[in-house]
């Protein structure tokens, strides 16, 4: 069945699917003690997704006693989606099957200056993509995109940082539906970064956790419970909104230590070229990171405070030698109470090799159709 044409699936039949998604592959046996329904129930469930084809049977394994029972998996192929990831100076793009796994990505060459041409090549290297991968357009169910920047208006429009000024103020989401011919789900790129590090990173092991993005400017995405929080307003986590204006130049944004390597006669043109040469010998770099601690101790603090996480992660742009680097610097100073401090989250690097906003992005439309964010507590 043409992925386009799928029903709307119901609250039991999401969840169910969300367990396979995160086991990769179960017995049909060991679905029902993750829910609140009966093992009938799970079978006739089951017995629907398998007939729609959004769920398949693996290699049959031996569990107990009993016979040789094939494993549930997702149908990679039941539904395809196409995430988009803009930052200030580079534009990718990936394209996620129904096991959620990225098939293919791939960058423009061409920094994303001028939208409606950035778009129009962006849709043909799309169109070349799909085509090689053998990708009908029928099994495409949506579009995620991302890009840095907060949202404004009833219509969530974009509020970018200054190298995206011609990506602002503008109905994109309307845009870009219409270029595509597709529904498509806009987020702030540090929620996409979260999604996806909840997916394949960190969020394997750590259900809360607070999610820093180093990018040009410096953000954050929140996961509550293995489901992200979003805000009333779409931006939750922009946690440089806590730094003054005077504050702004020491927050760690890698925009701020381009200006740095620069003024040392460091030529690193952008973003881009930083992830891809940093070397943490570079003169400028110990200085930038002391300058900036105050700052990041401080975003620390107050998802510390607010969410109470297990993990934060350092992600976005970061090289991770850079990563390195601000995850060790020393935390703020506390006042422990009868000697004994509240917990403190564990700080990481994240691990993911890839663009995690692409993934992220491409995850929303799945996850929206198909998928449960978060599953009962047993």
């Amino acid at each position: 069945m043409p992925a386009r044409t799928h029903r709307d699936l119901s609250g039991n039949e999401r969840m169910i699917l969300e367990i396979v998604r995160r086991q990769g592959s179960v017995m049909r046996s060991q679905v029902a003690p993750s829910t609140n329904l009966t093992q009938p129930s799970v079978h006739r469930i089951v017995d629907a997704l398998l007939e729609e084809g959004l769920l398949m049977l693996g290699e049959a394994v031996i569990h107990g006693r009993g016979k040789p029972s094939p494993a549930l998996m997702l149908q990679p192929d039941a539904a395809y989606t196409i995430g988009i990831s803009v930052n200030t100076d580079s534009i990718s793009f990936g394209m996620c099957d129904f096991a959620c796994r990225i098939v293919h990505e791939e960058m423009l060459e061409t920094p994303p200056t001028r939208r409606r041409d950035t778009l129009f090549a962006l849709k043909e290297q799309i169109r070349r993509a799909l085509a090689g991968r053998g990708i009908a357009a029928s099994q495409l169910v949506g579009v995620g995109f991302s890009m840095a920047g907060f949202f404004v208006g009833a219509d969530r429009r974009f509020n970018a940082p200054e190298p995206l000024t011609d990506w602002s103020l503008i109905n994109l989401k309307a845009e870009l539906e219409t270029l595509f011919d597709l529904p498509v789900w806009t987020e702030n790129n540090a929620t996409t970064g979260a999604i996806g590090e909840s997916a394949v990173g960190a969020g394997r092991r750590f259900a809360t956790f607070g999610y820093l993005s180093f990018n040009y400017g410096f953000g954050g995405g929140i996961v509550l419970d293995g489901k992200p929080f979003f805000g009333a307003f779409g931006n939750a986590g922009e946690i440089s909104r806590v730094f003054t204006v005077e504050e702004g130049p020491s927050r760690p944004a890698l925009g701020e230590l381009l200006k740095r390597l620069n003024a040392r006669g460091l030529a690193v043109a952008n973003v881009r070229e930083l992830r891809q040469r940093f070397d943490p010998a570079w003169p400028g770099v110990a200085e930038w990171v002391e300058e900036v601690t105050p700052a990041l101790n401080r975003a620390i603090d107050m998802l510390r405070a607010v969410i109470d996480p297990e993990a934060i992660v350092f992600g976005g742009e970061l090289p991770r030698a850079l990563g390195q680097c601000l995850a060790a610097v020393a935390p703020s100073p506390s006042a422990p109470r009868y000697g004994i401090d509240a917990p403190y989250p564990e700080r990481l690097v994240s691990e993911i090799e890839g663009d995690s906003s692409i993934l992220g992005a491409a995850l929303i439309p799945l996850m929206d159709r198909y998928f449960a964010w978060s599953l009962p507590r047993p």
